[in-house]
């Protein structure tokens, strides 16, 4: 079925493995559901022999020229501090790499933007399940610790910082475990999941939502999500607890698994659908 209205517009930033699989969904499904693609940009080079030139966007500056009304990055996080706040001047923005929003003064930023264009910061959920009960759970009161562990094999991580020459000492060894805010900067690409558990519980955020970075050598073709969370103790004294175990196949070396990849296209279509209301959304 065909979204309401006019056909959406979509851009889509960043064409590594993510952004080629949104680009091939919006050239075969985008038509029957009401999206046309209308730009891609990547770096030089990557686009050639694959995506035609008049769908190329050079400079991203000019995305204006297209006409946009949804913009999906699927690129870095460094896109969305340079470049998220120009991008609302357009078009709704879908984030898909939210360790951005770690760094208090991109969030600050992209709220400012999203108010004065009157555009949308959606945020997609990725590998984290469950991301809209711990949002209910949060607003009414009843969410004290939530903590996000992820884990795979050591050639899935693109770190950075001190996190770079850390080595495992053994099969399993933990890289990071503290604030999701501490982790961001250093694991942009291998934090978002626990980015995006920070934006669903706004009561903790960054600075209270723990992540946790696992090393497995035995996770060669997996990355692991565990989410464990807890409300303040009842009448009895116990406290409500939660906690999922998430196995996501992924190609040895991949920083997205399978599963994500399906789901991060659900998110594109879910926000085309809902409306252009300012501020920052989990989609």
């Amino acid at each position: 079925m065909a979204l309401d209205r006019v056909p959406r517009k979509v851009g889509i930033v960043g064409y590594g493995r993510l952004g080629q699989s949104l680009v091939s969904h919006l050239l075969t499904q985008g038509p029957e559901l009401g999206l046309e693609l209308v730009f891609v940009w990547n770096r030089p080079g990557r686009m050639a022999g694959s995506i035609p030139p008049s769908l190329q966007l050079q400079n991203l500056a000019a995305l204006g020229e297209r006409h946009p009304d949804l913009v999906v990055e699927v690129a870095h996080p460094k896109i969305i501090q340079e470049s998220g706040a120009e991008i609302l001047r357009y078009a709704n923005l879908l984030v898909g790499s939210p360790s951005a929003l770690a760094d208090q003064a991109t969030e600050r930023q992209l709220l400012e933007a999203s108010h004065r264009w009157g555009h949308a910061v959606f945020v997609a959920r990725g590998a984290l399940w469950g991301a809209e009960d711990i949002t209910r759970l949060d607003e009414a009161g009843g969410l004290q610790s939530l903590r996000v562990t992820m884990a795979t094999h050591p050639d899935g991580f693109r770190l950075e910082g001190p996190l770079a020459t850390m080595r495992s000492t053994g099969p399993r060894a933990v890289l990071y475990e503290g604030p999701v805010r501490g982790l961001c900067p250093h694991a942009p690409r291998n934090s978002n999941t626990m980015a995006a558990a920070a934006l669903a519980a706004p009561s903790l955020g960054f600075d209270r939502v723990i992540g946790v970075l696992v090393a497995d050598f035995s996770l060669k073709n997996m990355h692991v999500v565990d989410v464990e969370l807890s409300g303040p103790p009842g009448p009895t004294g116990q406290s409500f607890a939660v906690h999922t175990h998430r196995e996501n196949p992924a190609e040895p070396g991949a920083v997205t698994g399978s599963a994500t990849v399906t789901t991060f296209w659900r998110s594109l279509v879910g926000c085309c659908q809902l409306p252009s209301k300012p501020g920052i959304h989990l989609c």
